[in-house]
């Protein structure tokens, strides 16, 4: 275990947006400066992207504020979506019962989950855990609505799941604030969905893209959970990076077919592994 040994705060809340999402008038563009961060503050946000973990065991009792959770849903807010969709809504829970209810859909999925491994891969998923739904202060359920912005929105048209990945990066961006506040976030994926649907009231139009658990944590592990309990360890980044085109590697010439492409990339893997 690792101290998140955070920076002093406090840490300012976002400024907040239009009232409504009435489009505005045309005109000169507002434009701010840009650069590079300092040194300090570039430090911070890679610290908060490295030290990131997914946290299931380690919550306190400690209540998450009204004031600091506020800061986290408006991180999220200011994240990018496609056309300025905005798809996301976040359903905020604190209450025993209804986490209780989606203990419950958790429980359902994980027993058919945890037969999909068997032997000594089974033993070790149930050792596992994989939530930390009812002993954290605040679970938030994060959804897309897909119908958001009518039929047409811009720059969605080719690829109707941007408002999926829309709304993955403002749980991206919540999850980041969250470390810089000391809060955990865990992402809890096993859930029997329709289960999940009925107990939060979640419409057919909206798809449930992430159910999350937040509180005040003192220790996070300093490598991801799964990495030390011996279920998958972090791949190599030189072994993802491709240049110009899938397959191609260092030393890949700048033009070739496919077949070409396969005997560079073979070769390439032969010199990694010598």
């Amino acid at each position: 275990m690792l101290s998140s040994d955070l920076p002093a705060g406090p840490y300012p809340a976002a400024e907040p947006g239009p009232a409504s999402p009435t489009l505005q008038p045309s005109g000169q563009a507002a434009l701010a400066p840009a650069g590079p961060f300092d040194a300090g503050s570039r430090a911070a946000v890679y610290r908060a992207i490295h030290t990131r973990r997914d946290v299931r065991g380690e919550f306190l009792a400690r209540a998450v504020p009204e004031d600091v959770l506020r800061r986290l849903l408006e991180a999220a807010h200011a994240a990018p979506s496609v056309g300025l969709m905005q798809p996301w809504n976040f359903i905020v829970i604190r209450s025993a019962s209804v986490k209780a209810e989606v203990h419950a859909a958790f429980v359902h999925a994980n027993e058919q989950a945890a037969g999909l491994f068997p032997g000594e891969r089974g033993r070790l998923y149930r050792k596992l855990k994989l939530e930390g739904i009812r002993a954290a202060p605040v679970n938030i359920c994060v959804t897309a609505d897909r119908t958001r912005g009518g039929p047409n929105v811009l720059g969605r048209a080719q690829n109707p799941e941007m408002d999926l990945y829309s709304t993955v990066c403002a749980v991206q961006n919540l999850w980041l604030a969250a470390r810089a506040e000391g809060i955990g976030v865990g992402w809890v994926s096993i859930y029997q969905e329709a289960e999940l649907r009925a107990s939060l009231g979640v419409p057919d139009r909206a798809a449930i893209v992430a159910y999350l658990c937040l509180g005040y944590v003192e220790e996070l592990y300093s490598r991801p959970e799964l990495e030390v309990k011996g279920w998958a360890k972090r791949l190599r980044l030189d072994d993802l990076i491709f240049r110009e085109h899938w397959g191609w590697t260092r030393g890949a010439p700048p033009r070739a077919d496919h077949a070409i492409v396969g005997h560079y990339r073979t070769i390439e893997v032969g010199r990694n592994e010598t």
